[in-house]
């Protein structure tokens, strides 16, 4: 598994259980920097978990809004929890992350829905984040 693709669980995780105890996310922020800084070991997981997190935490709103528009029929608050995360993460990734090429970002999120989500999940998040990058033009940026 890729340094990325363990950040991405990492953050993941954080956005989960936030979500999940209903923390804010600045303070999910908080506790696992803190963890973070006494496992060195898991320094370059952790690099740009932190900044996957940061980012979604200062567009959320945006974020938040694209999936509200493109998921026809779903509101944020009716889908399952880890689904959120997953696609804040690729929406970050594909809208304010020039670094990762769009497909390595949905293909990221489709297989994190894969493992752990609904058997539904992966197709929807792999439909929504490809209209969320064609809509926004990054559709073929970064590669």
């Amino acid at each position: 598994m890729s340094a990325r693709t363990k950040a991405r669980k990492r953050a993941l995780d954080v956005l989960y259980s936030a979500d999940l105890r209903q923390t804010p996310l600045r303070q999910a922020l908080a506790t696992e920097a803190e963890r973070a800084a006494n496992e060195p070991a898991r320094e370059a997981s952790w690099l740009y978990a932190r900044e996957i997190l940061d980012g979604v935490i200062e567009h959320q709103d945006e974020i938040d809004e694209q999936i509200e528009t493109y998921a026809q029929g779903w509101t944020l608050a009716r889908m399952p929890a880890v689904d959120r995360a997953i696609l804040r993460i690729g929406v970050w990734e594909v809208l304010y992350n020039d670094e990762v090429p769009d497909g390595v970002a949905i293909s990221e999120a489709v297989e994190a829905a894969t493992v752990l989500s609904t058997d539904d999940s992966a197709g929807f998040v792999n439909g929504l984040l490809a209209k969320i990058a064609q809509a926004n033009g990054a559709a073929g940026r970064g590669a």
